[in-house]
């Protein structure tokens, strides 16, 4: 009998590496907000040479996710490996409601097992696409960029913790401790995305919880632009962080089918 030595692996090529991926979000990715000088968008590329289309813009909900989906799909057409959605913080902020992920009706379908198919009663749900809600918009916008990009890798990720935010007289946010306009606390909104896996099919990352980011406390300032008033954006080291978490994290995933 021949034994064949088992070789140790001495090199490895991250699933992600060399690849195109998109970004959608908010101000944490919008590459003009000034809280940070590298993204964690910019940190993949450096570590991983992907190439980063970014369209996440300061203050959007996801209601916009449409207009960025229309917008990557205008500039990239279908050349693009993946697509990264980082929202919901500013649906808490604005007192979206949470709302529900389907309507739910009763009407007649053809049926037929073990007899003759016939005509019976059942409950039937569809997804609800009501733009006032979270659960409403989360829906419009993955029902349009899944027959958008059917062939593409999607991944959610969950809003970061979240603390004061004092920019001006006329833009004065309380931290997550507090309930929204709506009686509503930031966990519903990182649960319903979390939710949104198994309604749409696509992975979520929870950075929410994996990113260890917590600026509700005095010792995890140091990642976040100004202790005095700005504890909702991370700066370099809290992108940082946020990368490396995601880095590993996408290990899990292919990035192309």
């Amino acid at each position: 009998m021949i034994v064949v030595p088992i070789m140790a692996q001495t090199s490895f090529t991250h699933p992600w590496q060399g690849k195109r991926v998109a970004y959608f979000g908010d101000s944490v990715t919008d590459p003009r907000n000034d809280a940070s000088k590298t993204k964690y968008w910019s940190y993949l590329r450096d570590w991983l040479q992907i190439t980063p289309y970014v369209y996440g813009v300061s203050g959007r909900m996801w209601n916009d996710i449409p207009r960025q989906t229309d917008k990557l799909r205008q500039e990239h057409g279908d050349d693009v490996d993946a697509i990264l959605i980082f929202c919901g913080t500013n649906d808490y902020n604005n007192g979206v409601p949470i709302g529900v992920w389907w309507d739910e009706r009763v009407t007649e379908v053809m049926y037929g097992h073990g007899s003759a198919k016939k005509l019976v009663k059942r409950r039937q749900r569809t997804p609800s696409m009501d733009p006032t809600t979270l659960k409403g918009r989360i829906n419009i916008a993955l029902d349009s960029l899944k027959r958008t990009f059917p062939t593409k890798q999607i991944v959610l990720l969950t809003p970061l913790h979240r603390s004061d935010f004092f920019l001006s007289e006329t833009n004065w946010q309380c931290d997550e401790s507090y309930t929204n306009q709506c009686g509503e606390y930031i966990d519903a909104y990182v649960e319903a995305i979390k939710e949104a896996a198994n309604v749409w099919a696509v992975p979520v990352i929870d950075w929410n919880a994996a990113s260890g980011l917590f600026p509700l406390q005095k010792e995890h300032e140091a990642y976040f632009h100004n202790a005095e008033t700005d504890l909702l954006h991370p700066n370099d080291k809290g992108h940082e962080r946020m990368a490396r978490t995601l880095m590993y994290q996408l290990l899990t995933l292919p990035c192309t089918f």
